[in-house]
């Protein structure tokens, strides 16, 4: 059997946490060198930093991390960063990993927050001026949403208002769009997503469906409803120091597919 490398563990955790339990104890840590290091003032302790963290093998790896450790040190230096404020952030990233769980990331919820989410998937995911703008795909969606006809009612609470939907998808030449699978979901009249109830039976206010020959697909649910994003954790008191509001506007989520056009959620 061949010999266990340092650079084996590396490659492993850049494939990402699915891979991590395959990881030798200890392994990532041991690196081959360290670079010639100089001795660590402010004017040149980015340059250090930078430096022995150079051996790195993957190059996207490398170069996000050169540029990362150069905007948190010009961020620390531009705000004169204080260490009591160094430890509350440490403490509020900490919180935030305390609240997240299989059913909540709540550094999701802190990277909406902050903007972060939808900038990244306009970068990842460009769109022509004469499409529809994406959006990210958001907390709340499942795999197990039930196909149905089109006309069909999708959402069975029965103090929401009932609405009749009606959609066309077409492509950027404004030629109707056959056979897209529509997947959608939405809250129900409290604003609550079916999956945030631990009593429910299953999938509601969710559906999949297609778009028939003139591109157009319709069904029957409730009247959206403004609602929260969670606040009751570190992100929920962020909003409050920054005298934010934690509400979201009422609004569907839909979600596009066929093979030969560009994903699209919206």
């Amino acid at each position: 059997m061949p010999d266990h490398s340092p650079q084996d563990d590396v490659n492993t955790f850049l494939k990402g946490p699915q891979n991590w339990n395959r990881l030798t104890p200890g392994g990532v840590v041991k690196q081959m060198h360290t670079p010639l290091m100089k001795n660590l003032t402010v004017d040149n302790i980015t340059e250090n930093v930078i430096k022995i963290n150079s051996d790195c093998q993957n190059p996207r790896a490398k170069y996000l991390c050169e540029r990362l450790v150069t905007h948190l040190h010009d961020f620390a230096r531009e705000t004169r960063l204080s260490a009591k404020e160094w430890m509350d952030a440490i403490c509020f990233l900490t919180a935030c990993g305390q609240k997240s769980d299989e059913f909540r990331q709540e550094f999701i919820l802190l990277s909406d927050v902050l903007g972060l989410s939808l900038l990244i998937d306009s970068i990842d995911h460009p769109k022509p001026a004469e499409s529809t703008e994406g959006t990210v795909l958001g907390p709340f969606h499942t795999h197990e949403a039930e196909a149905v006809s089109n006309g069909e009612t999708v959402h069975h609470d029965p103090e929401g208002e009932p609405c009749l939907v009606v959609c066309t998808v077409k492509d950027t030449a404004g030629r109707p769009v056959h056979d897209a699978k529509v997947d959608m979901w939405e809250t129900d009249s409290k604003g609550f997503y079916d999956v945030q109830y631990a009593e429910r039976n299953g999938p509601d206010g969710r559906a999949v469906l297609r778009s028939d020959e003139n591109g157009d697909f319709w069904f029957k649910a409730i009247v959206p409803v403004p609602y929260p994003v969670p606040h009751d954790g570190p992100v929920g008191i962020l909003l409050q120091i920054l005298n934010r509001h934690p509400m979201r506007p009422s609004h569907m989520h839909f979600m596009f597919d066929k093979p030969g056009y560009d994903h699209l959620i919206t």
